[in-house]
């Protein structure tokens, strides 16, 4: 017996006869004891120990840590285990610690509910979002609980927050842009007050589009569409999702949004990648109506918010651009559940391919196939090397190209969420034989089955993947908008196949959408050396001979189970069982111009998704009867086809244009009437003005057609929401109403002797005439009462109430209101006695630094609520003396920075009063919560205003 020793050997030299360690570019030979050997300090000996070590702590791990991620547990180890920390000293986990040691995880529990969440306060954890319905919780907390937090029994899981990309296409080589929250609100409040003194000179290239227009509203000739059908989106609602909305004040202001645009309270993120989209879309529909919510905040809250557009909002055509790193390409995950969920409510989901590449334009860094055991063992380690040379030779390693640097790198196997015991891990090795990332979670039966890890900002790395324990399977590895390429010494061959689109873009009934310029060419190489990248038709629209652009993702999508883990091809979880899901479908404009700053222009599958979906909101505004297949069918069926022949894995059926589609689908000018706001008249009583028990009154109740065609006979009929408030006629006629025009019909309201003071009178309207869109349905409400001149006040009375920083569950302050009855008026007030910008001020209503991280919301004791400020402010200090009023002229939407400390009165973001339908006793509710970190507050005063009504 004697020594083992290593040698290393190029690829291109090694022994088939030797057994190997296959650790970067280099090949690790094992040879018989007394043969010659390398340096001890060898870059491969190295290598080896650290592989070493790695594995050796996996074996090791305490059965709290094999809940950790991987990466968590390593982290953990080399901050208290000096030995760990000699074995591993340059290794980078990749886990970002503040200064002050904590970072940002999600939780997955039995139960997240109260008791969960004191006990992780209890740890010095920080809420960031807690999602019952997924049993998940991200929060920040101490590096050093983490430990504490997987042992308890309830929890199952702790990983590293799950990332996210959006598919806004920039230049990988340009340094990434840093601005602090400061700098970003300038930069904001100074457009926003340029845009607001411009646009009366600015306003409306086209009526209804605003200052700028994208170049896809021509190259997909919807101009075209909306002059020869005369169809703008009436009737339809379109809603985004994607990072933020930042700048939606400043398009607003220009008219390249309107002003009546929805956005999920408290949703509104960070970032401006959502305002660039909404303006596409009501480029091309300027009369839809649109929506918003961020995607970033985690998982859990996109589903969750894909949902609340769907079922809250009511939005017709959802439409997003975020893939996060935790999608499954096997299984439709949370995300894709949601999607599932509104597309089969009946709305329309359109999402980004991604930018990921494609093997066709050579840019693509993914590979799928079945685990081929190379027949080696890596040193040391368990288990066995994957080999990805399909042929005869053995290769353990796939090259990153070049441009592959920094990139997020993911490994998916063909099982179930939450239910894999099949282990796999993820290494990157670089040009020196070094393993400088790992990616070596446990799966032993109830994990997802994934690990991921972000190469190095260095060349000449490769990826190596090794399975730990368990049956072969079906992978995926994917280097996000990396390649898999040559490598440069010529040792190394890099292996790629299609199928990089994944997640809920690939859901069975979403729509995938690639990627092709308007106008001008992706003005940077995506790597060096790459072929010019192609241009756009512009002015001109889109043919045949266009060509997607070189980054747009590939499909198709290969899926093994059911959204409920349940397998799809049991005991086949190979290359030959699952089914195939052909993603994507159609191809779209991308390269257009916005007001948005970084958005001018605008590029990648982030700005083509917006454009399919507001064509599809053409079509549906042209054919309100529309099925989901019926628009699936005219999407695909009309689009052009481009290279190669045939619907393929890089377009889908090819380049959408708005008016193939609509003359398929035989587009006609809708009519669209709703009620509006009536006018009451008293006729009978006390010859006071107002409506009052025992009196009766003529109501004139307009209506009114938004639509693009005229409305013939137009019918009312009104319903009291009370018997003792009777409404005569019940129904009227209006006969036609031609578009943007109004008509009002006057009905008699008569109230009983013994109706409640002060109660409105709420009417029910259901407007019938000759459409598609035919009813519509809503509801209108008629004061009662003569308001009493004596105004009440109700102050808080409790203690100083910290807001919890970056904590969506804010913390509550409550009033208790007594003797008022129905009101007549209400106004809120922050109060306090003396004003300033003084940080942690104690004589203002509320201190807080930063005020645009608040959102505050009144509760009624009914349970109606209304947003007050919902992140707006900027970066100015502390409320105080301000009044919130329905009558105000000024919206605190438009306050600025320069407007701290904030004061006077102001508009609140949702009318006041629609929180007067119920008695205002009871017990009132004001709910602040900080969405950004950094900067915190407390409550300290506030006041309701409430005048009840004078006895009758």
């Amino acid at each position: 017996m004697g020594d083992w020793k290593l040698n290393i050997f190029s690829q291109g030299n090694l022994r088939r006869s030797t057994t190997i360690l296959a650790i970067g570019a280099t090949v690790i030979g094992l040879t018989a004891p007394g043969a010659a050997a390398k340096a001890a300090d060898s870059p491969a000996e190295r290598a080896y120990q650290q592989i070493a070590a790695l594995q050796d702590i996996k074996k090791s791990l305490t059965p709290a840590e094999r809940k950790l991620d991987s990466r968590l547990a390593i982290e953990l180890r080399k901050r208290t285990d000096p030995a760990t920390g000699g074995a591993l000293p340059a290794l980078a986990t990749g886990v970002p610690v503040s200064k002050s040691g904590t970072t940002e995880v999600e939780i997955r529990a039995d139960k997240v509910g109260d008791e969960l969440l004191g006990r992780l306060r209890g740890l010095g954890a920080g809420i960031r979002f807690p999602s019952p319905a997924t049993g998940t919780v991200v929060v920040e907390a101490p590096l050093t609980a983490l430990p504490t937090i997987a042992g308890w029994t309830d929890v199952t899981g702790v990983g590293l927050k799950h990332g996210a990309i959006t598919a806004h296409q920039t230049d990988p080589k340009a340094p990434p842009k840093t601005e602090s929250k400061t700098e970003k609100t300038a930069r904001i409040e100074s457009a926003l007050r340029a845009a607001t003194a411009a646009a009366p000179k600015t306003r409306a290239v086209t009526v209804g589009q605003g200052s700028v227009v994208s170049e896809g509203d021509r190259t997909h000739a919807a101009d075209t569409a909306r002059t020869r059908f005369k169809v703008t989106g009436t009737g339809v609602k379109v809603c985004a999702l994607s990072d933020g909305v930042d700048s939606l004040a400043d398009s607003q202001a220009s008219g390249d949004l309107p002003a009546d645009l929805d956005v999920l309270p408290g949703q509104e993120g960070d970032g401006d990648e959502g305002t660039a989209m909404l303006e596409i879309i009501h480029d091309l529909v300027p009369n839809a109506k649109l929506g918003f919510a961020t995607a970033f905040t985690s998982e859990a809250s996109f589903a969750e918010n894909v949902r609340a557009l769907r079922f809250t909002a009511r939005c017709d055509i959802i439409v997003d651009d975020i893939l996060y790193f935790h999608e499954s390409p096997f299984q439709d995950g949370a995300i894709a559940q949601a999607v599932n969920a509104v597309t089969a409510d009946g709305a329309y989901y359109f999402s980004s391919a991604g930018n990921e590449g494609n093997t066709i334009d050579g840019t693509s860094g993914n590979w799928e196939g079945d685990f081929a055991d190379s027949g080696r063992g890596i040193g040391k380690f368990a288990g066995d090397a994957h080999d990805f040379d399909p042929g005869p030779g053995v290769q353990e390693f796939n090259p990153l190209s070049p441009g592959s640097a920094s990139r997020i790198v993911t490994l998916w196997w063909a099982d179930p969420l939450l239910a894999s015991a099949n282990d796999y891990d993820l290494y990157l090795i670089n040009s020196l034989g070094n393993v400088t990332s790992f990616s070596q979670d446990v799966q032993d039966g109830d994990d997802d089955p994934w690990e991921i890890l972000q190469a190095a900002n260095s060349t000449g790395q490769r990826l190596a993947v090794v399975k730990f324990q368990g049956a072969d399977r079906y992978l995926q590895l994917s280097a996000l908008r990396g390649r898999f390429v040559d490598s440069a010494d010529g040792t190394l061959k890099g292996f790629s196949t299609p199928g990089v689109t994944r997640g809920h873009s690939a859901a069975v009934n979403a729509f995938s959408v690639a990627a092709a310029p308007a106008k001008d060419p992706l003005p940077f190489a995506l790597e060096t050396g790459d072929p010019a990248n192609p241009a756009g038709p512009y002015p001109n629209v889109f043919t045949k001979q266009t060509l997607p652009e070189r980054f747009t993702s590939d499909g198709p999508r290969r899926v093994f189970f059911n959204a409920d883990g349940t397998p799809v091809t049991p005991g086949n979880f190979s290359s030959t069982g699952g089914f195939v899901r052909a993603k994507p479908q159609i191809t779209a404009a991308d390269g257009v111009a916005t007001t948005v700053a970084g958005f001018q222009p605008f590029y990648g599958t982030s700005a083509a998704a917006p454009h399919a979906a507001a064509i599809a909101a053409l079509t549906l505004s042209g054919n309100p009867g529309l099925t989901g297949d019926d628009i699936r069918a005219a999407l695909t069926g009309t689009a052009l086809d481009l290279t190669p022949a045939g619907a393929d894995n890089r377009t889908g059926s090819g380049v959408i244009r708005a008016d193939l589609v609509l003359r398929n689908t035989g587009a006609t000018p809708q009519p669209l009437v709703r009620a509006g706001t009536p006018v009451t008249t008293p006729a009978t009583g006390d010859g006071d003005p107002f409506l009052e028990p025992g009196e009766q009154a003529t109501v004139s109740l307009p209506a009114e057609n938004i639509g693009d065609g005229t409305a013939t006979g137009v019918s009312v009929v009104v319903d009291s929401d009370s018997p003792l408030a009777t409404i005569t006629p019940r129904s009227r006629s209006y006969g036609s109403i031609a578009a943007g025009a109004t008509k009002s019909r006057d009905f008699t309201l008569k109230l009983a002797a013994g109706y409640p003071l002060g109660r409105p009178v709420g009417l029910s309207v259901r407007v019938t005439f000759a459409g598609t869109l035919s009813p519509t349905t809503g509801s209108v409400s008629v004061a009662t009462g003569q308001p009493s001149s004596t105004v009440r006040n109700f102050a808080y009375a409790g203690p100083v109430l910290p807001i919890p920083d970056n904590d969506p569950t804010g913390v509550n302050a409550t009033v208790d209101v007594t003797g008022v009855g129905y009101a007549s008026s209400l106004t809120f007030s922050i109060d306090g006695a003396e004003c300033s910008t003084t940080t942690g001020a104690t004589t203002v209503g509320v201190d807080h630094t930063f005020v645009g991280d608040l959102v505050g919301t009144l509760k009624a004791p009914d349970g109606r609520s209304a947003t007050l400020f919902s992140r707006t402010g900027g970066g100015g200090n502390n409320l105080c003396q301000v009044v919130f009023d329905d009558a105000a002229a000024a919206p605190f939407s438009s306050a600025l920075s320069t407007n701290a400390p904030f004061t006077g009165s102001w508009r609140p973001g949702d009318p006041l009063g629609s929180l007067r339908q119920s008695p205002a006793d009871g017990t009132w509710t004001l709910h602040v919560a900080d969405r950004v970190g950094a900067d915190t507050g407390s409550i300290r005063a506030f006041s309701l205003h409430l005048t009840g009504y004078e006895p009758a």
